[in-house]
């Protein structure tokens, strides 16, 4: 019997419980034997109101909490006010010297790294959270794409359903990829995607220039992906040296001009491949990266995936993402 240990706090999201304890509870009734118990546990033994506005009822208080445990998992949500609990922060870093593993779901990592649980390690969480965790705890080597992060025996998920992507590796890593596939199944998942699947929701991570010709120039790459966006061609439409020019952006937008322009083709292809029917070559073409080979390198680089295998998990239109959809579960 494995003991799992959730732990909760005030505008927690829902979700980061619930997921992992239906992934946990149902793994454990298609095991057919005692895999799993869980427990969620809060500072209080009284009904917290979740940030959906849900009420929700604790097993037990964390002073409680006593003895071993196989697996404890922090929730994200309202992590900033729980972050400020000292008795919840010296709770965890207790409770993980009994722990075989330790893991949180999206911004619960922020919590873990208040406990010194990340120090030195790989981890991840929600998109946008992703810079302010690396900000704030410098000793975490932070890791923007993937789904999930598994670095020893400390796992961080990203975003939200993402905590169902781990509660799913763990529990394979329990009882093997047939219960792992029979519990997706049972929850009607389109599949189960791999921790180094890229978070596909993340958009793009660029911001408005602070000066007007440079605002004026991002939206003017948006609407001429096909044209000549090289440093130099950019440079002289913004009436600034490349060198200047290639500074300028960086500080404002938060990325150099060969990323941006690539993040703004990758954003358009994506587009067209999740609701259109264009072939994979026009895409290319119409979104400025010019041939198949040069999109599919660039999809590698961010999202870890071709784009033929994007559009399949992805498409929205006719009949075969849902038939898809069917055949994968």
């Amino acid at each position: 019997m494995r003991r799992v240990v959730i732990v909760a706090f005030p505008r927690v999201q829902t979700l980061d419980v619930v997921g992992p304890t239906e992934v946990f509870s149902i793994a454990d009734r298609l095991a057919n034997r005692e895999a799993y118990t869980v427990e969620v546990v809060a500072s209080s033994a009284d009904a917290l109101t979740t940030g959906s506005g849900l009420r929700l009822l604790p097993h037990r208080t964390l002073a409680a909490t006593r003895g071993p445990i196989d697996t404890l998992l922090v929730a994200g949500g309202g992590v900033r006010e729980a972050a400020q609990d000292e008795r919840l922060v010296r709770w965890l870093r207790s409770a993980a010297a009994r722990t075989r593993r330790v893991g949180s779901v999206c911004t619960g990592a922020f919590l873990l790294a208040e406990a010194g649980l990340l120090d030195g390690r790989r981890a991840t969480t929600h998109w946008a959270a992703c810079d302010e965790l690396a900000r704030r705890f410098p000793s975490v080597e932070v890791e923007e794409a993937p789904i999930y992060v598994r670095d020893g025996d400390v796992y961080t998920s990203a975003g939200v359903t993402a905590g169902i992507d781990l509660a799913l590796a763990m529990v394979e890593e329990d009882l093997g990829a047939a219960v792992a596939r029979d519990v997706a199944r049972w929850l009607v998942l389109f599949l189960r995607r791999p921790g180094n699947q890229a978070q596909f929701s993340a958009g793009p991570a660029w911001r408005p220039a602070e000066r007007e010709p440079l605002r004026e120039l991002q939206a003017w790459i948006a609407d001429n992906l096909t044209a000549d966006l090289s440093v130099a061609a950019l440079a002289e439409r913004a009436f600034m040296s490349p060198r200047n020019f290639a500074r300028a952006f960086r500080r404002e937008v938060g990325m150099t001009p060969a990323a941006y322009v690539e993040s703004a083709r990758l954003e358009r292809a994506r587009a067209e491949l999740e609701g259109g029917e264009a072939s994979i070559e026009a895409v290319a073409a119409t979104s400025g990266f010019g041939t198949v080979e040069t999109m599919r390198r660039a999809f590698q680089r961010r999202f870890d995936v071709n784009p033929a295998a994007y559009r399949s998990r992805f498409h929205t239109r006719g009949g075969q993402h849902h038939a898809d959809r069917h055949s994968a579960v």
